[in-house]
């Protein structure tokens, strides 16, 4: 955990003088997106980093000059919709998969701007007087994001029933799904590392669960209840 280090989200620090800054991650097919759903139903906010990097990437969005220059069309026509000049965020990852220096060069664009979009969620979160927010970071321990968090929680089910739930998306194959754990940290490693691990293949209602036991833990640890002193108490009774 790094209580408040690199987030800049307004003086967070123990025993309550700050929002309290979730880390959720877990490798492909562990329920990340199902336990970030559930923690909204908890009324916690969640901040989503694919769903930001989709957004930056539409025609709109500022963001869309910047990739566009470190990929242009005329080296990389197959990533943009001949109509709209849009990019093709599924022909982008098709070209960076399986090249590092060019998915390295999409970072340098992206990167700074989904931390920058999660400053500005935390900010907006603690002006609102939230304790505690969620960032939904899929490669949180391989990009040192752990740093900008406060804690962290990692998804995890028996990697049977992974591949199960991966193989099951259309598109996927076991060569796919092998590549895609090639870049991800292995799981075993991910817990080792987590502050919370949360078990997501028992059922919705036992992850659930867990979800509550830990942000009723974070609270108490942030908040603890006052120490009473029944010996003082009693004799302030008789003063």
């Amino acid at each position: 955990m790094a209580r408040g280090e690199a987030c800049g989200h307004g003086g967070a620090g123990k025993a309550g003088a700050g929002v309290i800054v979730l880390g959720l991650t877990g490798s492909i097919g562990m329920g990340k997106s199902t336990a970030a759903a559930m923690l909204r139903n908890l009324r916690v906010p969640v901040h989503d980093s694919d769903a930001c990097v989709h957004d930056l990437l539409s025609v709109d969005n500022p963001a869309h000059f910047h990739v566009a220059a470190a990929f242009p069309y005329y080296e990389y026509p197959q990533i943009y919709d001949r109509k709209t000049k849009g990019i093709n965020r599924k022909a982008l990852g098709a070209v960076v998969f399986a090249d590092d220096a060019k998915r390295a060069r999409l970072e340098a664009v992206l990167h700074p701007m989904v931390r920058q979009s999660q400053m500005d969620f935390i900010r907006a979160c603690t002006a609102k007087g939230v304790d505690i927010v969620c960032l939904d970071i899929p490669l949180l321990f391989e990009t040192g994001a752990e740093h900008r968090v406060d804690y962290t929680i990692v998804v995890s089910a028996p990697a049977f029933l992974q591949a199960q739930r991966v193989l099951a998306r259309p598109g996927m194959d076991e060569a796919r799904f092998a590549a895609i754990l090639a870049r991800q940290m292995p799981d075993a490693e991910k817990r080792r590392r987590a502050d919370y691990v949360v078990n997501t293949g028992l059922g919705r209602a036992r992850t659930m669960k867990e979800l509550k036991q830990v942000l009723r833990n974070l609270r108490e640890i942030e908040n603890p209840a006052p120490v009473i002193d029944e010996k003082k108490k009693e004799e302030e009774r008789y003063i």
